[in-house]
C-alpha cells in the first residue's frame, strides 16, 4: 500500500498524473516536464515535499551526538543556520544525504529522503545507543505530523512575503522571508501556527522550503500558488524536479548515493570535514583521501542527437581497445540544453573533463563527453 501526502487530493484535483516513488504515491507531472521544468528555471514552481522525512535532535548532547554520526561540522552553524551533509556506515557507504538546520541552541531539524526515513531513524537510535550522553539527546520522527512544498524559482522572491508576514519568531533572525539568505532557517506564523521557512533548493534556482504542521500544507500550497500566479507560477512534479536537479548535478539517494558508495567516489568531499574529530566512517574515507577512490562520479553531455541516456545504461570508452567503464546512474533529456545528459560512475583514468565516452542505449552505442559539473550554468 502506498503512502499518500496531506496534499493527494489537491493532486488529483490539479489533473497530475502519479506514479510510486520510494513508498509513495506522488505526482510526476501536471501539464508537461518540460513546462514545469522551464516554468521553475524562468519563473517559479511549487513542488509537495511532503514526502520527505523531518527528525528532530533536542539537548545538551545534540550537538556532540550529531558530529559525530554526520559528516559535516555541525559547529559551524549559527542558529537559523543549515548545511548540507552525509551519514555514513562504518565502512564510508552513505545511509542518507541531508540538510540538518540549528533551529536552536541546542535544538536541530535534519530534513531526510523520504525512502530513507525508516533506515535513517534505525541508524539513528542505535548510534545514540552507542552515544555515552544518550541521556542528554532527545529524538523525534516527526515525518509523520509535517507537511512541506518547496517554491523554487528567480520570481519567488517576489511574492514570498505575501503568504508570511511579520518579522521571524525563531531561527534565524529577519522581518520578512525574503530577507533569509541562502542555507538560512526562521520560523513565522501562518493562520496561527509555526511555519519553518527555509531558503534552500534541489533545482539550481532561488527558493524556499516550507514546513508546517500536516493539517495546514493544504492551506499552504492554496496561500502560495494565489500569490505566485502573477509571477507565472507552475505546480511542478517528481519529474522536473529530476531534470532540474540532474542539470545542476545534484545526487539523488539510490541513484549516485548508497550504501556501496561513499561520499569521496560521489564527488562530495567537501561535505566531510576531517579536522572535527571522530565520527562513523572516517576511517574509510580518510582512507580514500589518502589512496585515492575505484570509481568517480561524472557528469556527461551526449555530443550527437540521440534517445536519453538511462540509469544503468553501461558507459564505454572509445578506440580499438574499447571497453565497458562504468554505468550511467542518472540520466535524462535536459530541457534547458536541449541535449541527453547524465552522470555515471567509471574508473577513475576516464573521469577528466573532455574524455571522450560512449553511452550504450538501446543496444546502441551513441558518442558523449565527460565534462565538468555543473552541467547547467544559469546565464549571467
Amino acid at each position: 500500500m502506498l503512502k499518500r501526502t496531506p496534499l493527494f487530493q489537491l493532486h488529483q484535483g490539479l489533473g497530475g498524473r502519479l506514479v510510486e516513488f520510494g513508498g509513495w504515491e506522488m505526482p510526476v507531472q501536471y501539464t508537461s516536464i518540460m513546462d514545469e521544468h522551464l516554468a521553475v528555471r524562468k519563473a517559479a514552481g511549487i513542488f509537495d515535499i511532503s514526502h520527505m522525512g523531518e527528525v528532530l535532535a533536542n539537548g545538551a548532547g545534540a550537538e556532540e551526538f550529531l558530529n559525530q554520526t554526520l559528516t559535516n561540522d555541525i559547529r559551524k552553524l549559527a542558529v537559523g543556520q543549515g548545511q548540507y551533509t552525509l551519514m555514513c556506515n562504518e565502512r564510508g557507504g552513505v545511509i542518507d544525504d541531508l540538510y540538518v538546520y540549528r533551529l536552536a541552541s541546542s535544538e536541530y531539524l535534519l530534513i531526510i529522503n523520504a525512502s530513507r526515513i525508516d533506515p535513517d531513524v534505525a541508524w539513528l537510535q542505535q548510534q545514540l545507543g552507542f552515544f555515552p550522553k544518550r541521556d542528554a539527546v532527545l529524538l523525534q520522527n516527526m515525518s509523520d505530523h509535517a507537511g512541506a512544498a518547496a517554491v523554487q524559482g528567480p520570481r519567488v522572491v517576489d511574492f514570498i512575503d505575501k503568504c508570511f508576514s511579520g518579522g521571524s519568531t525563531g531561527g534565524a533572525v529577519v522581518s520578512r522571508a525574503s530577507e533569509l539568505k541562502k542555507n538560512q532557517i526562521a520560523q513565522f506564523q501562518f493562520a496561527g501556527q509555526p511555519a519553518w521557512v527555509g531558503r534552500t533548493g534541489y533545482t539550481g534556482e532561488d527558493g524556499f522550503e516550507v514546513i508546517v504542521p500536516a493539517g495546514i500544507i493544504a492551506a499552504v500550497w492554496s496561500s502560495l500558488s494565489t500569490a505566485g500566479r502573477q509571477y507565472g507560477l507552475q505546480p511542478a512534479g517528481l519529474g522536473a524536479r529530476d531534470t532540474l536537479r540532474t542539470e545542476v548535478c545534484y545526487p539523488l539517494y539510490g541513484h549516485e548515493l548508497d550504501e556501496q558508495t561513499t561520499p569521496m567516489e560521489a564527488g562530495l568531499g567537501s561535505f566531510v570535514a576531517f579536522d572535527k574529530g571522530e565520527f562513523v566512517g572516517r576511517t574509510a574515507l580518510a582512507g580514500q583521501k589518502a589512496a585515492g577512490v575505484g570509481k568517480k562520479c561524472v557528469a556527461f553531455k551526449m555530443t550527437d542527437k540521440s534517445a536519453p541516456p538511462r540509469p544503468h545504461y553501461p558507459i564505454w570508452s572509445t578506440g580499438p581497445d574499447a571497453a565497458v567503464i562504468g554505468e550511467v546512474v542518472s540520466g535524462t533529456q535536459s530541457p534547458s540544453l536541449g541535449i541527453g545528459i547524465g552522470m555515471g560512475y567509471v574508473k577513475p583514468e576516464f573521469a577528466k573533463p573532455q574524455t571522450v565516452i560512449e553511452i550504450e542505449i538501446r543496444g546502441k552505442r551513441s558518442p558523449a563527453m565527460i565534462v565538468s559539473k555543473p552541467l547547467y550554468r544559469k546565464p549571467v
